[in-house]
């Protein structure tokens, strides 16, 4: 190539960028059945709570859910469909911005 090299110039690098999350979201990821262990029953002694007013909207909690019971898209804050969360508190162990807590079940 002579030392020429050929550079990517993106043409609208937010769009690009929200086009390849998308797709990587789509495509590449895997995740169960959403509660695929069964329902929580009334087992569970902690539940996440998420306090939107920290939330930074980063899906980091959805991709580590290993129950899969956190909807999210980006750019929305993230739900929690209490039926199948086993109250595990992994999705609180990775928020970056301590956004998850986890509280005593019926409070």
């Amino acid at each position: 190539m002579n030392g020429k090299f050929w550079k990517y110039v993106p043409q609208n690098l937010e769009l690009e960028a929200e086009e390849d999350l998308r797709n990587f979201l789509r495509y590449l990821l895997a995740h169960p059945t959403p509660g695929s262990a069964g329902a929580t029953g009334t087992w569970r002694t902690l539940k996440p709570v998420i306090h939107v007013d920290k939330c930074v909207k980063c899906g980091m909690c959805w991709l580590y859910c290993p129950e899969n019971v956190i909807t999210w898209r980006p750019g929305e804050y993230p739900s929690i469909d209490y039926t199948y969360c086993k109250g595990c508190g992994v999705c609180s162990s990775v928020c970056p911005r301590g956004a998850i807590e986890m509280v005593v079940e019926g409070e």
